[in-house]
């Protein structure tokens, strides 16, 4: 995974990551979009397979912690998926 940073203003972000799908872009704007903070967030593709994602959001506070509190989120939501889940096959 590679993090280019085209935009870095104190409310507003804009990211290319490589080496991510619309999964994963899905689950982070889903989890900016939770925030009270988030005044927008979305993504755009721009070639369905070769296209480097193209992450934006603008907030009412620090788009940088913004963006590592939705991290965080998920990785916590996804902690939790996997021990729901092995509990479950057991």
């Amino acid at each position: 995974m590679e993090i280019k940073i085209i935009e870095n203003k104190k409310h507003k972000l804009i990211l290319e990551v490589e080496g991510v799908s619309h999964g994963f872009c899905n689950a982070l704007v889903k989890e900016l979009d939770a925030s009270k903070e988030t005044k927008s967030a979305g993504y755009h593709i721009d070639h369905p397979l070769v296209g480097i994602p193209k992450i934006l959001f603008e907030t009412n506070g620090d788009a940088k912690k913004e963006l590592l509190k939705a991290v965080k989120n998920i990785r916590k939501k996804t902690a939790d998926f996997q021990k729901e889940f092995q509990k479950s096959v057991k």
